[in-house]
């Protein structure tokens, strides 16, 4: 599936968690070489974001779920109210 940006909602340092407040959340699961990917360019180009990493925040996967109309892919970045279901051609 490529990068697809979708559904609207609601810059330099990497989090874990807080979701509420971060104004850039990727949906992250370890073995995933395509959200591996997305956390680099994001950390190379200085954007802050808040990661999810599914495998320790499983109480995440409704939220990722109500994003993707049901899937379970990752990653899923959510930037200034845009959700992108994958990176750059990738989930």
């Amino acid at each position: 599936m490529s990068g697809l940006p979708g559904k609207l909602l609601n810059s330099g340092k990497h989090q874990e968690s807080n979701v509420a407040e971060a104004s850039t959340i990727i949906y992250t699961h370890p073995d995933c070489a395509y959200s591996q990917a997305a956390k680099m360019e994001y950390r190379k180009n200085k954007v802050e974001y808040t990661e999810v990493n599914l495998a320790k925040q499983a109480d995440q996967i409704p939220a990722l779920l109500a994003l993707t109309s049901g899937e379970r892919v990752t990653p899923v970045i959510v930037e200034g109210g845009v959700v992108t279901i994958g990176f750059k051609g990738g989930t």
